[in-house]
């Protein structure tokens, strides 16, 4: 059996729309993973890497969380929508392609990671402070407001 980390609780997440941690992949690379509510008949809770597939934009902005609407969450740069159980994009800049998924397990109403390739850090983002991410929202040419 794989070995697995508690990370939070599905209330959690429901209640605030999504929930940050920081891991470590398995080529040694702190990566940012955020969850999500998932309304699948085969899950509650979906995790994706905090990077838009288009550019390298986080999707999970603090203060903000991530922006979820009608099962789906939206880049906050460009505006494309990924499926919050598939994490595949049908619009937008990002149409064609799908999030990258780490494996998450729900039992008992609480969270685990289970991904053989990611190593628990901490909860919330990583020390990475990337110019696109000052703080001040998303470098955009977009008409989007959140």
């Amino acid at each position: 059996m794989a070995m697995r980390y508690r990370l939070t609780s599905v209330e959690t997440v429901l209640d605030s729309g999504s929930w940050l941690f920081t891991a470590r992949d398995g080529r040694g690379e702190d990566i940012e993973v955020v969850l999500v509510p998932c309304e699948d008949a085969d899950s509650t809770i979906e995790a994706w890497i905090n990077r838009c597939t288009h550019e390298d934009q986080r999707l999970y902005r603090e203060g903000v969380g991530v922006v979820v609407r009608d099962g789906g969450v939206v880049c906050p740069k460009h505006g494309s929508i990924f499926d919050s159980c598939s994490g595949d994009c049908e619009n937008g800049p990002a149409d064609g392609s799908t999030l990258a998924s780490i494996e998450v397990t729900v039992d008992d109403g609480q969270v685990y990671l289970t991904d053989e390739d990611a190593t628990y850090l901490h909860d919330g983002p990583s020390a990475d402070d990337d110019a696109d991410d000052s703080g001040d929202g998303p470098d955009s040419t977009s008409h989007l407001r959140f």
